[in-house]
C-alpha cells in the first residue's frame, strides 16, 4: 500500500472525530462508527486494501472475547442459565437457517454452505452499545445480564457453526451427521483448552503480583494463548478464549493489585475501542472494491441488504414472543416462575440484539475466492447497519415507551456491600488497637471515617432517620476535598514550569492525587 502512514494518520483522525461525535450526539460510538466507518473508503485518494483473512479472526477476536468473558459474573450466567443458552444456542441456530435459506432463496446461485456461513456471520450479538444505553437509562440488572451473557456465549456457537460453513463450502461436501459431532467436539474441547490455560495463566499471574506491566502484557497475551492452542487442535478457539476470561477474571482479585487493575482497566478499556474502530474503518476502506466487483445493480444491493437486516430482526422478535410461553407450558416448577419476564422486558431484550465487531471480523475473515464473499461482506455491513443503527438510535425510544426502570435489586446489593465492607472495617480498627505499631489517634480518625460510612448507607437504605442529610454531607465533604486536590496538583504543575521540580516526580506525585480523586463520586 502506497503512503500507508498518511492512510493511517488519516484513519485515526476520522476514529477521533467519529468518536468526538458520537459523544457530542449522545450516541454509542459504535453507531457513529459503523456510519462513519462505511463512508470512510470513498474519501479521494485512499488506496483500497486487501487483508490478510487468516489474519484478521487471530489478531482481533481474542483479544475481544477474553475481554468480555473477564468481566462477566459466573453466578449471574449460572442464575440465568437457561434462558442464556437458548438464545446463544438455539436462536443462533435459527437465525442462522432463516437467513441462509432466504438468502439462498433471493441469490441465484449462492451455495447452500455459502448461505450458511453467512447466516452464521450474522447471527452473533454484540452488547456494547446496547448495554451502553440500557445503563444509562437504567434498565433492570437482570436484562442487562441476559443481553451480556447471551453475547458471550453465542460467539462460541456461532463461529462454531461458521467454520463448518466455510470448510463444507472450501471441501466441497457437508453431512449434517459429521457436522453436529464437529460441533459438539469443537465445544468440548475449546472448554477443556480453555480450562488448562486457565490453570497456567492463574498460576504465573500469583507469582507476577506487583508487576503491573508484565501482568497487563500477560493479560494481552492470555485470549491468544488459549485460541491459538485449540485452533492447532481444531477445536474451537473462540470457545477457548471466552472459558479463559471466564475463569481469571472470577479470580482476579487474588492476582492483581489496586494499581494494576487501575493500569489494566484503562488499557483494555482502549484497545477494546481500537480494535472495535479498526474493524469498521477496514470494512470502509474494501467498501468501494467490493461494490466495484458486483455485477448487480445498486436496488438489487440494496434490497438483499435489507431482507438480510428484516430477516435477522424478525427472527428475534418471533423467538422472543413465543418460545418463553412454550417453556412455561412445558415447565411449571416454582424456581422457574420466579425468573419469568413479561413481555415489556422481552421486548428490549429483542431490539438489544445488534450486530457489531464480531461479525465484521467473521465477514472480512472469510477465505480469498470464497463464493460472493463481496456480497456476504457487503450484506454482513447492511445488518449491522439495520441492528446497531436503527435499532440501536430507537432502542433509547422503546425503553422509555415500555416505562422499562431499575428495580431496587441493584441499589440493595450496593447498600449491603457498603455496609459490610464499613463493618469489616470497623473490626479490623478494633483488632488493630491491640497491635504497639498503631496510633490512637490515626485509629480514631478512621473509626470516625467508617462509622460515618456506616451510618450514610443506613440512611440511604431507610434504616437510619435523623435531621442531618448525610449524603448532602458527604457531597459538600467531597467537594472540598476535590477543591484540595485541584490546588495540590496546580502548585505541582507551577513548581516544574518554574524549574523547581522534576518532570517525572510531577507526574509520580500527580498521579497519587489522580488516584484519590477518582474515589470521590462527584
Amino acid at each position: 500500500m502506497d503512503h500507508v502512514e498518511l492512510v493511517l494518520l488519516f484513519l485515526l483522525v476520522a476514529v477521533a472525530a467519529l468518536t468526538w461525535l458520537a459523544r457530542a450526539l449522545d450516541v454509542p460510538y459504535p453507531i457513529l462508527l459503523v456510519v462513519g466507518g462505511s463512508v470512510i473508503g470513498f474519501a479521494p485518494g485512499l488506496p483500497s486494501v486487501e487483508l490478510n483473512p487468516d489474519l484478521v479472526l487471530l489478531l482481533v477476536l481474542p483479544p475481544l472475547l477474553f475481554h468480555a468473558a473477564y468481566f462477566a459474573s459466573l453466578r449471574d450466567l449460572r442464575a440465568n442459565a437457561r434462558a442464556i443458552s437458548l438464545n446463544a444456542s438455539a436462536l443462533v441456530l435459527l437465525t442462522m437457517s432463516a437467513v441462509a435459506v432466504t438468502m439462498h432463496a433471493f441469490v441465484p446461485g449462492l451455495p447452500w454452505a455459502a448461505a450458511f456461513a453467512l447466516g452464521a456471520i450474522v447471527s452473533p450479538t454484540d452488547p456494547l452499545a446496547a448495554i451502553t444505553i440500557a445503563r444509562r437509562l437504567g434498565v433492570p440488572r437482570r436484562l442487562t445480564v441476559l443481553i451480556e451473557g447471551e453475547s458471550l456465549i453465542n460467539d462460541g456457537t456461532a463461529l462454531v457453526a461458521y467454520r463448518t460453513a466455510v470448510a463444507a463450502t472450501v471441501g466441497g461436501s457437508f453431512s449434517l451427521l459429521h457436522a453436529t459431532g464437529d460441533f459438539v467436539v469443537n465445544v468440548i474441547g475449546g472448554v477443556a483448552v480453555g480450562v488448562v490455560v486457565a490453570q497456567v495463566l492463574l498460576w504465573v499471574f500469583r507469582r507476577i503480583v506487583g508487576d503491573d506491566l508484565l501482568g497487563i502484557t500477560i493479560s494481552l497475551i492470555a485470549g491468544f494463548a488459549a485460541y491459538v492452542p485449540a485452533e492447532e487442535l481444531h477445536v474451537s478457539g473462540v470457545i477457548a478464549a471466552v472459558t479463559v476470561g471466564l475463569l481469571v477474571g472470577h479470580r482476579a482479585n487474588e492476582h492483581s493489585t489496586a494499581s494494576s487493575r487501575l493500569r489494566s482497566f484503562a488499557f483494555w478499556d482502549v484497545l477494546v475501542f481500537l480494535l472495535n474502530a479498526l474493524l469498521f474503518a477496514l470494512v470502509g476502506l474494501q467498501l468501494p472494491a467490493i461494490l466495484e466487483h458486483q455485477n448487480r445493480s445498486a436496488g438489487t444491493l440494496i434490497g438483499l441488504g435489507a431482507l438480510a437486516g428484516a430477516v435477522v430482526i424478525a427472527v428475534r422478535l418471533v423467538w422472543s414472543h413465543t418460545i418463553p410461553y412454550v417453556i412455561r407450558v412445558l415447565d411449571r416448577r416454582p424456581q422457574q416462575r420466579d425468573l419469568r419476564v413479561g413481555w415489556r422486558s422481552r421486548m428490549v431484550l429483542a431490539w438489544a440484539g445488534l450486530r457489531g465487531a464480531v461479525s465484521l471480523a467473521a465477514a472480512l475473515a472469510l477465505p480469498l475466492g470464497f463464493p460472493e464473499r463481496d456480497l456476504l461482506i457487503w450484506l454482513t455491513l447492511c445488518v449491522i447497519l439495520a441492528t446497531l443503527v436503527f435499532q440501536g438510535l430507537t432502542f433509547p425510544a422503546l425503553i422509555r415507551h415500555l416505562g422499562i426502570r431499575e428495580d431496587d435489586s441493584a441499589r440493595v446489593d450496593e447498600l449491603r456491600g457498603r455496609k459490610a465492607a464499613a463493618r469489616a472495617a470497623l473490626e479490623q480498627i478494633d483488632a488493630l488497637r491491640a497491635e504497639d505499631w498503631t496510633r490512637a489517634d490515626s485509629l480514631d480518625r478512621l473509626q470516625a471515617l467508617h462509622e460515618f460510612r456506616l451510618h450514610r448507607a443506613a440512611q440511604r437504605a431507610g434504616y437510619l432517620d435523623g435531621d442531618e442529610d448525610l449524603d448532602a454531607r458527604s457531597v459538600a465533604y467531597q467537594r472540598t476535598l476535590r477543591a484540595l486536590l485541584d490546588a495540590q496538583r496546580s502548585e505541582l504543575v507551577r513548581l516544574r514550569d518554574a524549574g523547581e521540580l522534576p518532570d517525572d516526580t510531577m507526574h509520580a506525585l500527580i498521579r497519587e492525587l489522580d488516584l484519590e480523586d477518582q474515589r470521590l463520586e462527584i
